[in-house]
This record gives structure tokens, C-alpha cells and sequence, in this order.
């Protein structure tokens, strides 16, 4: 069932007209807006109808005017004013229809908290694409959504990319309402992991450098560069200019989560599959690290890593498996925050 477009945010300035020049009136500049929307047709179980949980599907508008679409889990019979959500934001080219998002949400709502996962811009066939300084107006869209449905307790969730535009947002956004924030499957350094780990090859690198700066000075920073990114698959993959210079070189990009972790002024939570075949211990113990480290803001930080028998493989990267385990951690996790 469709419904009507909300704008929960819009920017307005004030015009003055030649006839009535005592009269002022607003305009709105950009708006962010959500609406519900039908039920997508390729859908996995995970979002079978399910006791005790409304689901409901949205599409949301940026600020920007980027769109993007999302699922929204809420326990039955709960007013949103009562009710925790968590907002949850896919890794490199997810999906809210995918784990580990995709898994978590029904769980959550089963447990009476609230879960709106997106797509973020980098979404699918997007991916390594786009400007990491563009992520923040896709989590802003889900954010202020969430508040205009009523919530009043937001915690932000991010998984393997996801974890560095979610310690961005927080970091850079010191809302009241946000209350917690939750990493999984967390990284440390993306760009000393991407030249060091994912390419391990200078000569390459160094054309990658060469390409995106090019990139840059031709104003084609959204075009595949000639040069391919190695990949964690094993594969060559494409790259945009500007993905690489905000993601991947140390000297152009942001995406240092040791830098970020430290500046997060809430409760912190990092959650690690012990089959996890992307994510080396280090990395995230190398977070626990700072987010613990003098002059750190973060208001308390834990790191569990889920036991997990089997080989590691990218399936632990996405809790395969481990489904119901890392919803009873972050469940109890937030139960303890009295949230």
C-alpha cells in the first residue's frame, strides 16, 4: 500500500516581494521526505510475517535528493515513543535485504525494539562508487525519519563498511537521542588495510593514486578509473576517484576507524564472528584500543567475539550462522543501558 510523502526536514530562506515588501514568506530549499511503499518481490525469509512484528517497507529521500529504500521492523502494540530503535547500515555493496541486517531486524522487533535498515547509496551494483562524505546524508534521512515516527531512542548500527560511516556520523553528530552505537564486523583502517592487506602491490597502488588524482583535476571523480582495485573476493574491481581518495589512500581519506572510534561520545559495542575470514582480531582489537584510549569520549566500550567452530570464511563476516547469538548479544547489550 502506498501512502502519502512525509518531509521531516526542510531549509528555507525568506523572499521579499516588490508589492508587498513588509510580507515575507519561506521557501523550501531541500527536504529530506519518507514514504511507505509495497512490498519489494525478492525478498528472502527473513522477512516472512513473523508474530508480534509489523513490517513495513519505506522509501527515503536525502537531503540531497538521493533515494534509497528500507525496511522497517516495530514490535506490535509499542509506541514508537516507547521504543528503542535501532537504524542499521550495510557494508560494502549490501542491502538491507541481506544479512547481517536483514536477519536482525524481526529479531530485534521480537524483543521489542524497533530496527530501520537502508540501502545507502553504495548499495548493490553500487559499490565503490561513491563519496564517503555523501553516507552521512543517507544515515541523516534514516535518522530523521526515525524521529518523525516518533522515536526517541536511536542507536546507530554499521556493519563492515557500514562500522566507518556510522563512527563518522556519530562522531560528527552529538545528538541528544542518539543513545548507543554498534559495530560489527568492524575494520580498523581501511586505507592502511586496502594498500597493505587488499592490494600488496605499489606499483599498483601507486597507478590507483595516479588514476584517481587525474580523476580529480578532469572533474571525473564518479567514473570507473582505468585502473582496477584489488578486491577482498580476490577479484580486480572497479573503482570510482572519488570512492578511492575518501575510502582507500591514507593521505586523501577518512576512513581510519582508530581515528573515529575515539571521538564517539556514546556507549560503544563491537561484535566480531570467530569464523570471520575479512575481519582479523587485531583490527578490531586495535578499535577496542582507541575507543578505551586517554581522551577518548566513548562512554564505555565492550568487544564480544560470537564463538563459531567452522573454518573461517565471508560467510562469518556476515554472522551466517550466528543469527540468533548476535541478536541475544546486542539484545541484552542494550537491556543493560536500560534501552
Amino acid at each position: 500500500m502506498l501512502a502519502s510523502v512525509k518531509t521531516v526536514l526542510a531549509a528555507g530562506f525568506i523572499g521579499l516581494t516588490l508589492s508587498l515588501p513588509s510580507v515575507a514568506f519561506a521557501e523550501t530549499a531541500a527536504s529530506i521526505d519518507y514514504r511507505f511503499i509495497a512490498r519489494p518481490n525478492d525478498l528472502s525469509d527473513d522477512f516472512k510475517p513473523a508474530d508480534k512484528v509489523d513490517l513495513k517497507f519505506l522509501s527515503l529521500k536525502a537531503i540531497d535528493g538521493s533515494t534509497n529504500d528500507g525496511a522497517l521492523w516495530q514490535p506490535t502494540g509499542k509506541a514508537a515513543g516507547d521504543t528503542t530503535i535501532v537504524i542499521m547500515i550495510h557494508g560494502s555493496g549490501g542491502s538491507y535485504k541481506r544479512a547481517p541486517e536483514s536477519a536482525l531486524g524481526g529479531r530485534l522487533a521480537a524483543k521489542g525494539y524497533a530496527a530501520l535498515a537502508i540501502d545507502t547509496r553504495q548499495h548493490d551494483n553500487k559499490i565503490n562508487t561513491e563519496n564517503f562524505f555523501d553516507i552521512r546524508r543517507d544515515i541523516d534521512a534514516a535518522v530523521y525519519s526515525a524521529r518523525a515516527l516518533g522515536y526517541r531512542k536511536i542507536v546507530l548500527q554499521g556493519h563492515s563498511l557500514g562500522n566507518i560511516q556510522v563512527q563518522f556520523y556519530a562522531a560528527t553528530n552529538w545528538d541528544r537521542d542518539i543513545q548507543a552505537v554498534m559495530l560489527l564486523g568492524a575494520f580498523g583502517n581501511l586505507p592502511w588495510k586496502t594498500r597493505n592487506i587488499l592490494v600488496r602491490n605499489e606499483p599498483r597502488f601507486s597507478e590507483l593514486i595516479a588514476a584517481a588524482t587525474k580523476a580529480l583535476k578532469d572533474k571525473k571523480l564518479d567514473t570507473p578509473l582505468d585502473v582496477k582495485m584489488s578486491y577482498f573476493t580476490g577479484q580486480e574491481v572497479p573503482v570510482t576517484g572519488q570512492h578511492f581518495l575518501t575510502y582507500r589512500w591514507d593521505l586523501s581519506s577518512t576512513a581510519d576507524g582508530t581515528y573515529w572510534i575515539k571521538r564517539v561520545p556514546y556507549p560503544l559495542l563491537l561484535v566480531r564472528d570467530q569464523a570471520d575470514m575479512l575481519i582479523q582480531p587485531f583490527e578490531t582489537n586495535s578499535l577496542l584500543a582507541a575507543a578505551r584510549s586517554e581522551g577518548s569520549l566513548v562512554q564505555g566500550a565492550e568487544l564480544i567475539t560470537l564463538p563459531n567452530t567452522k573454518p573461517p570464511s565471508l560467510k562469518g563476516h556476515y554472522f551466517d550462522g550466528n543469527e540468533q547469538p548476535l541478536a541475544d548479544t546486542i539484545v541484552r547489550w542494550l537491556a543493560a543501558r536500560n534501552l
